[in-house]
Formats: C-alpha cells, sequence, structure tokens
C-alpha cells in the first residue's frame, strides 16, 4: 500500500541520518500458533511487511528488524536484502533486542523504534514524531479508554514527562492513568550505547525495559517529549486472534472510507476486504462480501456483484460482473458481461463487450470482440476471434497429459452446445460446428462441421428391468 519515497528534510529543513529498528521477537503465546505472531495476516500481509512498507516511506537509511521466535521464519517470509535482521536469543525485554541491534546502526542522527505487532501505525504520524525529536527523545503516547497492559506515561505537575512506568510494575494510582505509551520512540544514536549500558532487569518480568531510557535522558537533562497519536487505532497491537480481527476491521474500514470519499458506491463498507490496492473510476458500485487481492483497477462504471474475488485484474469502463465470479491476474475490456459463478484464470485478456456467462471458466485465452460463451464452457489455452459464439457444454481439450496446446478459433465461427475442440486445432473464420462434434482437424472457413452420425429407430425395444430380489 505504500511506495518506497525516499524522505528528506525531516528536520530543519536538512538531511539527517534515520535508523529504523522494528522489534519482532515476540512469541505471542495468545495467538495458539506455531507462527510467529508478526508473521500473522493483516489484509492479506504479514503484520511485519505492514510495519516496513511504513518505515520505507520515511525514508530511512537503515532498516533493522530484531527477530527471535520462530527462528528463521521471519527473515525467510520477508525475504529483503534490504533489511538488517538481527536474532535476539534469548529474548530479554525490548531493551535487550536495542541492544542486539546497535552494532549494525549508524552513530550518526536519529533511531526510531517500532514494532512489529503495531501494522496500522501511519507514516505522517510518524514524521511528526521524527520531526520533533533530535536532540530530544520523543516517545508516541495514545489516549485510551481502557489502558490496561500499557505502560503509562507519568508527568510532574507541570505536565512534564516524569517517568514512564509499565504496566505490572506500575501502582494502583498509576494504573489510572489513560495516557499510555505506546513504545514506539525516537531517541539519539549517538547517546544509544551509554544509555542501554545502564539498563537493569530488577522488575517483575527480569527484563530490560527500553522504557528505562526515559529516565536515564532525564538524569542527562536531556527533554523527554510525547507526542500524541492522533486516533489511538493506530497504535493499537496485535497480542490474540480477537485483537487480530478487530485490527482488520480497522484497515478494511479506513479502506472503504477513502473509496467513499473519492464516489465509489459500496452497499456495505463493513462486508468489504482489500487486500492490496484497489483503484476506482468514477460511478463505481460494489455489492458485499467482495475481495479485492493484489493490484486491481476497476474503470468508470464498473459493477461487481456480491461475493466476488478479483486478484490482480484490471477492468475496463461500463463491464459488469456478475455475483460470485472469480477472475485471477486477468485483463478485462470495456462493456463485458461475466457471470454469475464464471471463473477468469491467469492469462486471460477479453476485448470489449464480451460475455462470459454462468459456470464458465477461461484460462490463458485471448477473446476478441463481441464474443460470447454463455453457459457451462471451458475455454483454455485459446485464441478466440471476434463476434464467436461458443455453445454449452463445449470445451477445449488442450491438454493431452503431458503438454498444452493450443486452439484457435477465427472470427464469426458459431459452435453448437456440446462440442469438443481437440487442440492443436483451427477453425477457420465463419465456420458452424455442429452439436455434439468433436473436431479434432482444421476446418475450411464457412460452411457446416459434423460428425456423420446415424439416428435409428427400434420398434418393440425393452427397457430393461430390475429383477425383484427373493428373500431367503
Amino acid at each position: 500500500m505504500y511506495r518506497g519515497v525516499r524522505a528528506t528534510a525531516l528536520c530543519d529543513n536538512s538531511y539527517m541520518a534515520l535508523n529504523v529498528v522494528i522489534l519482532a521477537a515476540g512469541q505471542g503465546k495468545r495467538m495458539f500458533s506455531e507462527r510467529p505472531k508478526v508473521l500473522h495476516l493483516l489484509a492479506g500481509r504479514p503484520l511485519l511487511a505492514h510495519v516496513i512498507a511504513t518505515a520505507r516511506v520515511l525514508g530511512a537509511d537503515r532498516i533493522c528488524v530484531v527477530y527471535g521466535h520462530g527462528g528463521e521464519q521471519v527473515p525467510q517470509a520477508i525475504n529483503d536484502a534490504g533489511i538488517v535482521f538481527v536474532k535476539q536469543e534469548p529474548q530479554l525485554g525490548t531493551g535487550h533486542a536495542l541492544m542486539r541491534a546497535l552494532p549494525h546502526l549508524g552513530r550518526a542522527g536519529k533511531t526510531l523504534v517500532l514494532y512489529g505487532d503495531v501494522p496500522l501505525i501511519r507514516s505522517q504520524t510518524l514524521k511528526t514524531l521524527v520531526e520533533a525529536a533530535m536532540p530530544r527523545v520523543v516517545v508516541l503516547s495514545a489516549e485510551l479508554d481502557d489502558p490496561s497492559g500499557y505502560g503509562r506515561v507519568v508527568r510532574d505537575k507541570r505536565g512534564r514527562i516524569a517517568a514512564i512506568v509499565e504496566d505490572k510494575d506500575a501502582s494502583a494510582s498509576q494504573r489510572k492513568i489513560r495516557e499510555v505509551n505506546t513504545g514506539i520512540m525516537v531517541l539519539p544514536t549517538a547517546r544509544l550505547a551509554g544509555w542501554l549500558a545502564k539498563l537493569k532487569n530488577r522488575n517483575a518480568q527480569g527484563e530490560y525495559y527500553l522504557t528505562d531510557v526515559v529516565s536515564l535522558a532525564l538524569g542527562n537533562r536531556i527533554t523527554v517529549d510525547a507526542v500524541k497519536a492522533g486516533d489511538a487505532w493506530e497504535t493499537l497491537g496485535v497480542n490474540s486472534r480477537a485483537q487480530l480481527a478487530r485490527l482488520e476491521r480497522i484497515y478494511q474500514w479506513q479502506c472503504a472510507n477513502r473509496l467513499l470519499e473519492q464516489g465509489v458506491t459500496l452497499i456495505d463498507p463493513m462486508r468489504f476486504d482489500v487486500r492490496g490496492n484497489l483503484d476506482c473510476g468514477s460511478d463505481v458500485r460494489i455489492d458485499v462480501n467482495c475481495v479485492f487481492e493484489g493490484q486491481v483497477r476497476l474503470g468508470a462504471g464498473v459493477e461487481i456483484g456480491a461475493n466476488c474475488v478479483l486478484r490482480n485484474v484490471e477492468v475496463g469502463a461500463g463491464t459488469r460482473i456478475e455475483p460470485f465470479t472469480h477472475i485471477d491476474e486477468a485483463t478485462i475490456g470495456t462493456g463485458c458481461r461475466i457471470g454469475p459463478f464464471a471463473r477468469i484464470r491467469p492469462g486471460t485478456r477479453l476485448a470489449e463487450e464480451v460475455h462470459i456467462g454462468n459456470f464458465v471458466e477461461v484460462k490463458a485465452s485471448e477473446i476478441e470482440a463481441r464474443s460470447k460463451a454463455n453457459h457451462l464452457a471451458y475455454v483454455g489455452d485459446s485464441t478466440v476471434g471476434r463476434d464467436v459464439n461458443i455453445g454449452a457444454g463445449t470445451i477445449t481439450c488442450n491438454y493431452d497429459g503431458a503438454n498444452k496446446h493450443r486452439t484457435v478459433i477465427e472470427d464469426d465461427v458459431h459452435i453448437g452446445s456440446d462440442v469438443q475442440l481437440v487442440a492443436p486445432v483451427r477453425l477457420a473464420k465463419g465456420v458452424t460446428i455442429g452439436a455434439g462434434t468433436t473436431v479434432w482437424k482444421d476446418t475450411p472457413s464457412g460452411g457446416l462441421v459434423i460428425n456423420a452420425k446415424t439416428q435409428e429407430h427400434r420398434p418393440g425395444w425393452k427397457r430393461p428391468k430390475k429383477q425383484e430380489r427373493r428373500e431367503e
């Protein structure tokens, strides 16, 4: 969803090095899964992939991911040569994780700490955070109705940050504080080594807390500020399946709201999923329970019926896709009619005003303008010309058990019902294929092609009868 655009002038209109460290070593016990928590999917992508994409928008000089639980699954799943992966073993807290990353960071500029299970954080929020830093320490806070589980931001009488106290170490009065530390912070890189070396693990968890850096900074008379997130939802993390489901709906609502503001009609924005990028022209209408994966572009006036799935598809203006249609890796022309219950498979290109009807499957084929296959047909590995009519029950027999072969159907061919086209074969322009015909040789143009058949009547013929069972 994000594109890697290098950001400059993050501070005082001059370039300053930016490190991003993404902490992604947690196990996620409440997920009850063998998969590392950060590899669970939100909108079709791992949680960690969302955070990395946002970090790239900031134009970071280095992106370092600290992983742990799940072993090599994390770097293997992300598979990005531009990222430094550092293993934290054993996992001794957030401060210890940053210690492991420190040798891989530049010594100048700022270091932004993110979390691999906080996928909805917005790049604009982080830009504001980064711009406020140096030489300050800046933490991202949020106001939550239910702050349980989060470290509390403790302020002094003048409203300045005095400390950040973890939930399990907080007093009863501190637990009533609703402003929480999200864990996301920006630190002056040059100070990190000294501060991290002073961290202690004298706490309920026996861990090295990164939040203790705040008190160390204050002790060095370095200002600690907080930038409050505009929307609390962008700071929410994932620790359970229920939380993951909640964030999925938040993400999808944001996608739906952007489309609504652009003039797209969504019959029910709460029953709608984008797992990639969806680009819509004017007056697009989308019914309920539709899923859009990868890169999908819908031209002006396109209508999508209920329960459709489109993956990496471009649909031309004025096309209507009826309910329960699946389209994958295909290009659909203008003014087409597809479905219901149609399947368009990878490598297919439909020209303008093509009709693909119910229970028709098309794979790796080009179909030219105004051609139709309205019912119960399979068109695979084929080149179909203009104004072709493909009758019900027609199939292209394109696979011989080892190799795929191509069928060529030229312009203005009419094919009757229940026809088998045994590839490789060419149907010349204007020919008509009679119902029930098996075509295994190239045809001449025009005329009628049928298999010679004899119909006869046998008078007096009796249907066989079932024998009655005898009881023993």
